[in-house]
């Protein structure tokens, strides 16, 4: 049940992770200018959560109306867990901002490449809090996904900087980003060490709670973003010049359609760290990353230099790595488990016998 479940968020995860970025450079692209607004978009799909919560509520009430117990609790969320979930919703809306605010600036396979970074500061901050242990193949796996990623910066400026951005405009941009990529290493451990420290047991639908809360969290502190820099007043202006789609209908489905899927992104990413671990959730976005350069070359024309080629095929061997030695880890682990299970207790020696 929990690989059938882990292989589905992982597909999630992969659409949030490759069209997320891909809508937001169509919106920037074709006139949208709106930063706050963009990274408000990528926890506003929260509501789309409450339709599992609602079908997880349901199923809890029917079992207990055939166990004959009288109440079933709507929440499951404690104090403790909900105010972790408040300050790590406000630590993804920061990081949604700089994510945003990169995109404005760069292209997307630059983007990326620059967030790959965080699979290496995502290992050391999950030594740090959550004591994750390494095998050589996860090891291996980190190597690979951050050569990659040096290959690509070696040649992250040369000749890719968009024709109306300056070059203050793309190095701010540049660090703004590595900023977002640290930040968002840091908040998929902190998730982590949250579910192994609160007195509660972590089920799927706890999960579903603490998201739909971080989402709000982040929601709200773009929504105050968004009030300073008064993007309520241009967005309607905004809609009705949009380049493309003829009119405001456009405008606002590639903002609805840009909302759900980083919200599938982030569900992914939560639920990645549920099922395995906040490395694995990391090791996977980062492999996702060239899959997304590459979708960026064919659907904005951007250059494909071979260097990206050759991360590409570093990041997906780092990829098969990790997982190849999560696999033997969970197998060797089954087999001492069986092997404890068959063997027989040791036979008594009575004291007769040993006289």
């Amino acid at each position: 049940m929990k690989n059938g479940l882990l292989v589905l968020i992982c597909m999630i995860l992969a659409i949030g992770t490759c069209g997320g970025p891909l809508l937001t450079r169509l919106y920037y692209n074709n006139g949208g200018e709106r930063i706050w607004f963009m990274s408000f978009i990528s926890t506003a799909g929260c509501p789309v959560t409450f339709i599992p919560l609602v079908l997880s509520f349901l199923r809890r009430r029917n079992r207990n109306n055939s166990e004959n117990i009288d109440k079933t609790e709507i929440v499951l969320m404690e104090t403790p867990m909900f105010m972790a979930s408040i300050v790590i919703g406000l630590l993804i809306g920061l990081d949604n901002y700089c994510f945003a605010y990169g995109l404005a600036y760069l292209p997307v396979s630059t983007t990326s490449l620059i967030v790959g970074t965080q699979l290496g500061f995502n290992a050391i901050f999950s030594f740090f809090m959550v004591k994750q242990t390494f095998t050589p193949f996860s090891i291996n796996a980190v190597v690979l996904l951050t050569a990659g990623t040096g290959i690509l910066a070696l040649r992250g400026g040369d000749g890719d900087r968009p024709a109306d951005v300056s070059h203050k405009e793309y190095v701010v941009g540049f660090l703004v980003t590595l900023t977002a990529a640290v930040l968002y290493a840091f908040i998929l451990p902190f998730v982590e060490l949250t579910c192994k420290k609160v007195r509660q047991e972590i089920t799927f639908t706890l999960v579903l709670e603490m998201q739909l809360v971080m989402c709000l969290a982040a929601s709200c502190f773009c929504i105050f973003g968004m009030l300073v820099e008064g993007d309520f007043k241009v967005i309607p202006i905004e809609a009705r010049e949009f380049k493309i789609g003829g009119g405001s209908a456009f405008y606002y489905t590639l903002v609805v359609m840009t909302g759900i899927v980083y919200q599938g992104l982030f569900l992914g990413a939560i639920g990645v760290v549920f099922c395995a671990s906040s490395l694995a959730s990391g090791v996977l976005i980062s492999a996702l990353l060239p899959v997304t350069e590459v979708l960026a070359v064919v659907c904005f024309r951007e250059k494909f230099q071979v260097e990206k080629g050759v991360a590409l095929l570093l990041s997906l061997w780092g990829f098969v790595s990790y997982f190849y030695g999560e696999f033997k880890s969970g197998k060797r682990i089954i087999n001492k488990t069986q092997l404890q299970e068959t063997e027989l207790p040791p036979l008594p020696v009575s004291v007769s016998a040993v006289a």
